[in-house]
């Protein structure tokens, strides 16, 4: 079982000294937006494989993205949806039927916090039980999160004002909301894939730390 805090952590060892002296802030965003922009391109053409895949990449790309701003991914997550939809504070979620004006205030307390991957994607289809939107829904959610993370970054890079960032963070744990939404769409183990990819470091190159080179990364084709 992995947590996710110690995933976050591991992604560093491996590609934190390489996106340091390769990578913008922007560089990052850039490839996150593109591998999820390739997992979405597997679901027009109905390849699972693809879309679990490039799904992966993009997720490590978003947490290099989480590690560079020194934001503690699985503390946000927990905080933005403890059990509840981050909007309407109902689990299942409830906002297409109650319609919420505003974002429901949360009561954060520690129980039930999920201890690993597998629990917070158990959580998150709990909350939006896969079984009440089609993976293309998921997908265009997802999409649509994709946006908000990357405007929100290049709004704060231009005026790097605090409640910018705390905009940041909200954004990055409804990205992984999402993402956990489109895996749970397609039964997709995330920690399972995540074990299997990164076992021996890097999922390309094999290495700690990665020894990819930006030209690699910029052709790399997955």
């Amino acid at each position: 079982m992995i947590k996710l805090r110690d995933f976050q952590k591991n992604i560093y060892e491996v590609y934190g000294l390489s996106d340091d002296r390769h990578f913008s802030v922007p560089d990052l965003v850039a490839n996150q937006n593109r591998f999820t922009m390739r997992a979405l391109k597997g679901i027009r053409k109905n390849d699972k494989r693809k879309i679990e895949i490039n799904l992966i990449i993009a997720f490590c790309w978003m947490v290099a993205i989480a590690n560079r701003l020194h934001i503690d991914l699985e503390n946000k997550v927990w905080k933005r949806f403890p059990n509840r939809c981050s909007y309407c504070g109902k689990s299942p979620c409830q906002c297409k039927i109650i319609s919420p004006r505003k974002r429901k205030k949360l009561n954060v307390k520690s129980d039930n916090r999920p201890a690993n991957i597998s629990e917070f994607q158990h959580m998150f289809n709990k909350i939006y039980p896969a079984k009440l939107r089609t993976k293309i829904d998921a997908g265009i959610h997802l999409a649509e999160e994709t946006g908000e993370v990357g405007e929100t970054i290049s709004i704060y890079l231009g005026e790097h004002k605090s409640t910018q960032f705390t905009a940041i963070k909200d954004e990055l744990a409804d990205w992984v909301s999402t993402m956990f939404g489109l895996a749970n769409s397609l039964e997709f183990d995330v920690e399972k894939e995540l074990e299997r990819s990164f076992k021996n470091g890097c999922h390309a190159c094999k290495s700690i730390p990665c020894k990819c080179n930006f030209s690699y990364i910029a052709n790399f084709d997955s």
